[in-house]
């Protein structure tokens, strides 16, 4: 297992944490194949009954490593990227996340397909997919009108401006609100809370509440990321992304 995406297995619950703080906690290719293999892992594995999702050292994730990304874009349905997207999107068992600090583009996605979420209050979740001339992922387009409404969804989405855990308390995108040092404890208590439930009865609950928006957060995931790549390759984009790895804000004027 990778160093900056570490696991382990006690109370019937693994435990990945994304540790990459220098970075903060953005996602390479390589991150993302661990995080792919591990969610199988615990998908096989009888003797876990809950997946918990944590950061480290007050981050959760900045998203993707801007760099990686553009030297290995997730193209193709084997890409390490699609392959989590996928596997975290059918995982049959409870996911818990705990989440402090900044939580970003799939950072803030990949929450959508956890079943409880704990954020500390200094979180701050952002969806900044248009900013930067691409769309949203994860079939984060087709789970957030559902979750939180259209207004609100677009609101988030369509602005892509940083907002409070407890906006996002009030959107239906996270459970609670806690202090800074208990999102993790909290998280942790409650997922082994669910991994001493009866193992079928989790399940098969769990399976009522998703099989109605599965098949459809499936294709969601396959037509944003066709639309997400074509774009990724466009002058918006290209702008976008040029700009923030020269730290500057990105001139969209010529687009209009």
């Amino acid at each position: 297992m990778s160093h900056t995406v570490e696991h382990d297995i006690a109370q019937n619950v693994m435990h990945l944490r994304i540790n990459r703080p220098e970075k903060k906690n953005a996602l390479t290719t390589d991150m993302y194949t661990v995080l792919a293999d591990a969610v199988d892992a615990a998908r096989e594995d009888d003797d876990v009954r809950c997946l918990l999702l944590t950061g480290t050292d007050g981050v959760f994730s900045a998203g993707n490593d801007i760099g990686d990304f553009l030297e290995n874009p997730a193209s193709g349905d084997d890409h390490p990227v699609a392959r989590f997207m996928r596997t975290m999107a059918a995982f049959p068992k409870p996911a818990v996340a705990g989440v402090v600090g900044p939580a970003v583009g799939i950072g803030s996605t990949v929450l959508l397909h956890c079943d409880l979420v704990y954020a500390g209050a200094s979180t701050r979740f952002a969806f900044p997919f248009v900013n930067l001339g691409i769309c949203p992922e994860f079939a984060s387009s087709y789970l957030m009108p559902r979750f939180m409404g259209y207004a609100r969804a677009a609101e988030l989405i369509l602005l892509g401006e940083p907002f409070t855990a407890e906006h996002a308390l009030s959107c239906g995108l996270i459970n609670a609100v806690v202090g800074d040092g208990e999102a993790e404890t909290i998280a942790r208590t409650t997922a082994e809370k669910l991994a001493a439930k009866p193992p079928h009865a989790m399940r098969t609950s769990k399976d009522l509440l998703r099989r109605w928006s599965r098949e459809h957060t499936q294709q969601a995931i396959r037509e944003e990321a066709e639309l997400f790549m074509a774009m990724l390759h466009g002058d918006e984009a290209k702008e976008a992304f040029t700009a923030f790895m020269e730290k500057r804000k990105p001139d969209f004027s010529r687009f209009s």
